[in-house]
């Protein structure tokens, strides 16, 4: 049996779609392997102390980081659908997973990944990724300055070498208010010379395609989390040779690779064992927050860094989806897509994806044969790479533009970061989201109505105009603001409702529009639907046939008025 061609195009299509591998792999070219190997490069010198910083926050042992770092560069070159994304471990994934790190071990966060995993893959797979769509811009910029203010508080301890770990915002500032006497002064020097260091670097006028000068400044900027990590890996090196040892260094990292096995369904934490159910139970609201929250971090860099072009959500899901199930294999925590290496790649050039495999390889070959050198890293190093990495991700101009264009967005701006700072992110995510529902209903139910007298060939006639579609919400809201102003007014002048913004209409309008129909023409006042779409049209002629003979095209209008006889008196605008 042959297959038609336009199915096997089909089939061939949903491939692609699926692997969007198959469309790009074919055309590629030595040119852009070299591209693409330069990009991947850079990546993997950001990618491998970032990954140690970002597992040290998490609470995990150093090593996680880079087993965090590489399994998602090589999922994403077979299904992801933009070549500038890099996944991996990221400073809001590790402070989600911190609190079970610390309570209950790695394995944990090992489950998280794999069970996010699965979440995000479902819905990829479901299509359903449309349910980002209630998740709005000044929800997801509260979230994200609260996470860079608590990330970046919690690292203050470290940068001024105080010893111990914190939980919550408040912990981390009394933690250093408390031991202010006990600050190392070298740790402290250290941490805000790289902090230093590192905004010099960002600022350098560097150029990829400029001439030596401008493409060493921009390598140097590229590189900036390397140089600094190196440069204090060397330092401290330096100094054990002569048995100084003036910083609190990152300590043993176990060597070699992860080994690739089940995510942990059972555990033993505080000499208590936990089976999947009871993990899971303990993993809680989690289990849903954290997809949620790495799905928005990823789709959002996706669409910052396209250019124009459009982004399948629902392949990108699956494609985060995938990376954390495999991750989960070789002990990763949480990834998702990160803004600092994604830009990285997107300013050297990156052609394809291909770049992930470089990045991925160059991790690998920390794991195995690094990781007695990552030893010497000093902890306010990390602590002024995430410092900084955290600075770069405040949105604080987002006040001012909303200030600008609508005040009222700040309420679940405002609201999600104090919730997320005092409570936690996951809670403050939530009541973000539900206060900024609560606001889309409140504006559904009352809606732009513009009520006004007007003057039509001589002919006084009140004009009512809805300013957008109408929803059951707005049934009641909209005839009883009408009769409201009627009943205040002694004049029975015909009511023209101008339907030009209304697209669509429920029944319960059309309910609504009849019963304001009737309670009119007790009050001796003639309704004119005028201006209305087919479709608005067709649902209140579907619900009463009688409105039909109300509906009146623009021309018949002031034929329509001249029949009426009303007092011409003037009357004031009223807008609501």
């Amino acid at each position: 049996m042959t297959i038609p061609i336009n199915t096997r195009r089909t089939m061939m299509n949903l491939v692609t779609k699926k692997f969007p591998i198959i469309g790009w792999l074919p055309l590629y070219t030595w040119s852009k392997l070299l591209q693409d190997s330069l990009a991947g490069l850079t990546v993997g010198l950001t990618a491998i102390p970032q990954g140690i910083a970002y597992a040290v926050l998490a609470g995990l042992p150093p090593q996680f980081g880079l087993y965090s770092g590489f399994m998602g560069c090589f999922v994403y070159l077979i299904f992801g659908s933009t070549k500038d994304v890099t996944v991996g471990p990221t400073a809001f994934m590790a402070l989600l997973v911190q609190p079970y790190v610390i309570k209950f071990g790695a394995d944990f966060a090992i489950l998280l990944c794999f069970l996010s995993g699965c979440v995000i893959t479902a819905m990829g797979l479901l299509h359903i990724g449309f349910v980002l769509d209630f998740v709005s811009m000044p929800v997801i910029c509260g979230f994200t300055n609260a996470a860079a203010v608590i990330i970046a508080a919690s690292q203050l301890h470290t940068l001024f070498g105080i010893e111990g770990r914190t939980e919550t915002f408040y912990d981390s500032i009394a933690k250093v208010v408390k031991n202010i006497k006990n600050v190392k002064p070298w740790d402290t020097v250290l941490g805000i010379s790289c902090i230093l260091i590192l905004i010099v670097l960002k600022q350098l006028p560097g150029k990829r395609r400029g001439n030596t000068g401008q493409k060493l400044m921009w390598l140097l900027s590229l590189g900036r989390n390397a140089i600094v990590v190196v440069t204090g890996i060397i330092l401290a090196y330096s100094l054990s040779t002569y048995n100084i040892h003036p910083f609190i260094i990152t300590g043993n990292i176990t060597e070699g690779l992860p080994p690739f096995e089940l995510p942990p369904f059972s555990t033993i934490s505080n000499n208590r064992t936990y089976n999947f159910l009871e993990m899971a139970g303990k993993l809680g609201g989690s289990i849903a927050s954290v997809p949620l929250i790495a799905i928005l971090e990823s789709i959002a860099i996706a669409k910052a860094f396209a250019k124009g072009r459009s982004v399948d959500t629902n392949q990108e899901m699956l494609a985060l989806g995938l990376c954390n199930i495999f991750g989960s294999f070789v002990k990763s925590m949480p990834v998702t897509g990160s803004f600092t290496r994604t830009a990285v790649n997107y300013a050297s050039g990156v052609q394809t994806p291909m770049g992930g495999i470089v990045t991925g390889t160059l991790v690998l070959f920390a794991c195995g044969l690094l990781t007695s050198t990552f030893e010497f890293i000093p902890k306010s190093t990390l602590a002024a790479v995430i410092i900084v990495a955290m600075y770069n991700m405040l949105e604080l101009h987002i006040f001012i533009i909303l200030w600008r264009t609508k005040k009222i967005d700040l309420l679940p701006l405002i609201a999600t970061l104090i919730f997320c700072v005092v409570i936690s992110l996951e809670y403050g995510m939530v009541i973000g989201i539900v206060l900024n529902l609560i606001l889309l209903l409140y504006f559904a139910a009352r809606p732009g109505l513009s009520i006004e007298v007007k003057e039509i060939d001589e002919m006084t006639v009140l004009f009512v105009t809805p300013e957008q579609s109408l929803s059951f919400p707005a049934a009641e809201y909209l005839r009883d603001t009408v009769m409201d102003w009627c009943d205040r007014k002694t004049a029975t002048i015909p009511v023209i409702v101008d339907g030009r913004y209304v697209h669509r209409i429920d029944a319960t309008v059309a309910k609504n529009f009849r019963l304001l129909q009737v309670d009119l023409e007790a009050r001796n006042q003639k309704v004119i639907f005028w201006n209305w779409c087919e479709s608005a049209r067709n649902t209140l002629t579907s619900y009463d046939k009688s409105l039909a003979v109300h509906f009146k095209e623009s021309e018949n209008v002031s034929q329509v008025l001249i029949d009426e006889k009303q007092t011409r008196s003037t009357i004031p605008v009223l807008l609501i």
